[in-house]
């Protein structure tokens, strides 16, 4: 089985915590030259040296806020790099219903997740292509399987992702660029616990007995370790996953219901 990713240039979207910076860490570890992206200055320059360079790898950031009206030039850079695998992770809208959020919620959000993405494949699929080699995976969520309920948003803007990644997996797979999702269910990072901390005082009860119950839904009966979800996308990225395009992959323990 090939997995060697050794010389490949990776841009990993929102990659200073959670599972962006999982992700960058492991395909660090497999031999891969690092862009990263993220808001965060002074949390990029600690990601990024503390990623591995034992193979000679040599990594550089992005420091970008996604909501940035200037996002497309500030990204400009990427047309140059040569990049050969693209991560678009991006962190999840705010929580609560559908029927409380407004216009512009929807509109910031499709911005952040969807029309990002569009601008950063632009920049780097003219390689992929040169190359007869590229991928591009979306990290979203089981939501474009079945809605979560008080992710009323996200619901709706991860399933717009799905069928835009669904569509661009057509479009690309005859230049050998590959597009897939993963999508992690309860995986232990800081948007979980606000969400969980937020449940919590809706419910009226303890975060642990939120924890607990959450975790009862969960074959496995735990939450999912970024790195859990890191080790999928690092098999996807690699050659070994050529013939494997336009999926979308829970991460979950089993926990989404449809198949």
């Amino acid at each position: 089985m090939n997995l060697s990713l050794r010389n490949k240039k990776a841009v990993v979207c929102g990659s200073t915590q959670g599972i962006g910076k999982a992700i960058a860490e492991e395909l660090s570890r497999q031999g891969v030259n690092l862009t990263l992206i993220a808001r965060d200055k002074e949390a990029l320059e600690n990601v990024v040296k503390k990623l591995d360079t034992s193979l000679g790898q040599s990594h550089d950031y992005l420091c970008v806020d996604f909501s940035d009206d200037n996002f497309e030039n500030k990204i400009s850079d990427l047309s140059s790099l040569n990049i050969d695998i693209l991560i678009n992770n991006t962190g999840g809208p705010a929580s609560g219903p559908i029927t409380d959020a407004n216009p512009d919620d929807f509109l910031l959000a499709f911005k952040m997740h969807l029309l990002n993405n569009q601008l950063l494949i632009k920049k780097v699929i003219d390689n992929m292509k040169k190359n007869s080699f590229g991928r591009i995976i979306n990290i979203i969520s089981t939501s474009v399987k079945a809605p979560i309920p008080g992710l009323g948003v996200s619901n709706t803007i991860r399933a717009a992702v799905a069928n835009w990644a669904k569509t661009l997996s057509l479009e690309l797979g005859p230049y050998g660029i590959t597009v897939n999702n993963v999508l992690p269910g309860f995986t232990s990072t800081n948007r979980l616990k606000s969400l969980i901390k937020k449940k919590s005082t809706i419910l009226g009860k303890s975060i642990s007995e939120v924890e607990s119950e959450m975790k009862n839904t969960v074959p496995l009966k735990r939450f999912g370790d970024a790195s859990e979800v890191a080790n999928a996308v690092v098999f996807l990225s690699s050659p070994a996953a050529s013939y494997i395009n336009g999926i979308n992959l829970p991460v979950d323990g089993g926990r989404t219901a449809s198949l």
